[in-house]
């Protein structure tokens, strides 16, 4: 797109047939071929006018057409994958309903706020950091963990105190032998002893 058609009406209905609902200012710069003053000022700019919308520092989306929440979370911080309780009640394994996106990452812990949703990330071993597809929510590439790894990744984070055990969750269709593999990655008796216990 040549930059002299660079305007809000335009960019919008560039983005939008791209299918581009998320973005940076370096893909922004690349869509719209302008310098990174030009494309920081439009951007400033045009959030402030209500057309974008700034998700954290460095990362945007079209007001007019938000991206899914798990889309959301996997672009707001990365490396990361949809996990716990999220997965979790996404899988009908929790009945609950949960009123935060919550992930699994490598890097420390964060909590970010956008678009009217809370994203939590918490830290797991990098050798954890496995058992995730690629989700079937939205356009924009994010994961989710597979049902038997939501569960792993839960209890780990109930054998550390961090969460707390809900007792009504749905196990019977998950692979039992197939949690304890993912657990094992966390070298944590304890949490063993947990999914034995909850899996009698």
């Amino acid at each position: 797109m040549k930059s002299e058609i660079l305007n809000p009406l335009s960019v919008q209905n560039e983005l939008l047939a791209r299918k581009i609902l998320l973005f940076t200012p370096g893909e922004f710069r690349m869509v719209f071929r302008v310098s990174p003053a030009r494309a920081k000022y439009f951007l400033e700019t045009h959030t402030g006018k209500g057309l974008f919308v700034r998700l954290r520092k460095g990362v945007y989306a079209l007001k007019s057409s938000l991206p899914s929440e798990e889309e959301l979370a996997g672009a707001l911080y990365r490396p990361s994958y949809i996990s716990f309780e999220y997965a979790l009640a996404k899988h009908g394994i929790m009945p609950e309903m949960v009123y935060e996106v919550t992930s699994a990452t490598t890097k420390p812990a964060r909590t970010f706020s956008a678009a009217n949703r809370v994203f939590t990330y918490s830290k797991i071993k990098r050798k954890a950091f496995t058992g995730y597809v690629l989700s079937d929510a939205g356009i924009r590439k994010s994961f989710v963990a597979e049902p038997e790894k939501a569960l792993a990744d839960y209890l780990y984070f109930v054998s550390l105190g961090k969460k707390t055990l809900n007792e009504r969750l749905n196990i019977g269709r998950l692979n039992m032998n197939k949690v304890v593999r993912y657990a094992e990655l966390y070298d944590r008796p304890g949490l063993l002893k947990l999914i034995e216990k909850y899996a009698r």
